[in-house]
């Protein structure tokens, strides 16, 4: 029976076993040659346009700030790492808010050697125009051959306006028929209600989603002693309730008429959207203090069941729906569903919006005074070996190798779902999640095992019913403007007046109240300044695509 505990000896026992076989060898001879970066390099020297690294006369240091985590680098992958690649690692995490400390460090110039940013955030942009980014290009083609393998088209895409590369996406390529937002619901209750669409395999109409709400509300006025609702919100994350309702009515980041993108409340659909959910709520199908709540009291109501549904993703009901399935059996957890506008293909509805440009960015700042093997160190974490270390562990400790695919050792998934966090402190799988790909590896398996592998029903369902929903946001992520300008102040309130007036819209008592919010919600915005923001953004949108081709 595998525990945490084994795993952790077997790891330990592995690596002292290892040193002996280093102790008494050469070296593993199935080991790159590259991945070593102390030892003399076998590569072409560097071209005029990269600075010369000062010469490693014994392994490097590398400060890495990982705005994620910030624990010591000790822990058997992390020792598995500084034993191939010969690089020792010290990383760096602010105890507040990472953009925060990156903001300190850009004005102080005390930067890292390699940094790790939110993609979208502009902080991003700041560094590389403040030249605090080095670029990668020359380095990525001497020393970076499992990058150009690895990220493929995605280097072009993520070259910065003067077509230069500055960063790494990480978490990114596609991941094919995976599911985001939806209709999360109590399929119990939908097995009893509706029960010819409790399976998933036909989607809900809108008419027919409303009428279960009805009908629910008509049977459950209170449950568990509570006022029951057919649905609740988190209203800390408009994001994900306005994001599954676009993706009922195919709506995606802008709206685009003639190649022109405006604001996505522009669309007159986004409007029949809105009017929708003010419709839910004067039924009295929405929790009326949905908008108070705070994600910890959205998520404890969620666990105490008196809701049918919520909209969002359905990863993040994970605990509660632990619990309730517990406490009651699996058809007590929420799942998730798709729900269809008139006059919208089902397959053509935008629940999953995804980009395979990343999350994050990571990049090579100018104070790193050996950035050639720095780029050594990070061709072996972005190659296949390197993501297998890191999101797989070692073969013999955390899987093995059947007809051909990577196959978790018995127990391994088990301590991940027993105990998420401590399975990952303790053997270091998936803690460092840097130039992660997504996706399946060579071998047709996950490259995520911990998360990914063994799926559970609840995500299963999911990707029955959402995973056709999918569509990629590439074209359109990051378009406004950069920080710095008078444009991005204005782009910041029109979104305020966006987020202030949306939930007065779908909160309003009639629905001439709501019609009236959301029209002087556009005037708002315009008198803003919200169209010189929209020239912008075509601006970046056809510069993009230009330096796309």
């Amino acid at each position: 029976m595998f525990s945490v505990k084994k795993l952790g000896l077997v790891i330990v026992c592995t690596l002292l076993f290892s040193s002996l076989l280093a102790a008494c060898s050469s070296g593993n001879k199935n080991e790159k040659a590259s991945n070593s970066v102390s030892s003399p390099s076998t590569e072409a020297s560097a071209s005029e346009s990269v600075e010369p690294s000062e010469p490693a006369k014994e392994p490097i240091t590398i400060k890495f700030f990982d705005k994620n985590k910030g624990d010591p680098f000790d822990d058997p992958i992390a020792q598995e790492i500084m034993k191939r690649t010969g690089v020792k690692v010290e990383t760096q995490q602010p105890t507040g808010d990472p953009k925060e400390k990156l903001n300190l460090m850009l004005a102080s110039g005390d930067l890292p050697d390699i940094i790790m940013f939110d993609r979208s955030s502009d902080i991003l942009n700041k560094y590389i125009a403040g030249g605090a980014l080095i670029p990668l290009d020359d380095l990525i083609s001497q020393f970076g051959p499992d990058v150009t393998e690895m990220y493929g088209d995605i280097l072009k895409k993520t070259r910065y306006t003067d077509g230069k590369n500055y960063y790494l996406s990480n978490w990114y390529g596609e991941a094919k028929n995976e599911a985001v937002f939806g209709f999360n619901m109590k399929m119990d209750i939908v097995k009893e209600l509706a029960p010819d669409k409790a399976n998933g395999d036909v989607p809900f109409t809108k008419d027919e989603f409303e009428k279960l709400l009805l009908d629910f509300k008509a049977k459950y006025p209170k449950l568990n002693g509570q006022t029951a609702y057919a649905l609740t919100m988190d209203g800390t994350n408009m994001g994900a309730n306005i994001g599954t309702f676009k993706g009922m009515f195919g709506l995606k980041t802008y709206y685009e008429v003639d190649g022109k993108l405006q604001f996505d409340v522009q669309d007159p659909k986004y409007r029949e959207m809105i009017m929708f959910m003010n419709k839910l709520s004067r039924q009295g199908l929405i929790d009326p203090e949905w908008a108070l709540s705070k994600r910890e009291k959205w998520l404890q109501n969620i666990g105490n069941a008196n809701f049918l549904g919520t909209p969002g993703a359905y990863w993040d009901l994970g605990t509660p729906n632990t619990n309730l399935k517990k406490a009651g059996g699996e058809d007590k957890q929420y799942f998730q569903y798709k729900v269809v506008a008139p006059g919208v293909d089902p397959a053509k509805t935008t629940y999953g919006p995804t980009s395979t440009l990343g999350w994050d960015a990571i990049g090579i700042s100018n104070k790193n005074k050996h950035p050639e093997e720095t780029m050594k160190f990070i061709n072996f974490l972005a190659s296949e070996e390197g993501q297998t270390l890191l999101m797989w562990g070692m073969e013999g400790v955390s899987y093995e190798i059947k007809d051909g695919k990577k196959t978790p050792l018995p127990g391994v998934l088990d301590a991940f779902k027993t105990d998420w966090d401590k399975t990952v402190k303790e053997t270091g799988v998936r803690k460092w999640t840097w130039f992660v790909k997504g996706g399946t590896g060579p071998d047709d398996t996950t490259r995520d095992m911990a998360a990914r592998y063994d799926r559970g029903e609840v995500d299963r369902f999911a990707i029955k019913t959402l995973g056709d929903s999918g569509w990629v946001t590439d074209a359109y992520d990051n378009l406004g403007p950069l920080g710095g300008t008078p444009e991005i102040l204005i782009a910041q309130k029109a979104k305020d007046i966006m987020d202030q007036t949306l939930t007065k819209v779908i909160n309003a008592k009639t629905e001439e109240e709501a019609n009236k919010n959301f029209d002087k919600m556009l005037a708002d915005m315009k008198a803003a300044g919200s169209e010189k923001v929209e020239k912008i953004i075509n601006e970046h949108y056809q510069e993009r695509l230009t330096l796309w081709k």
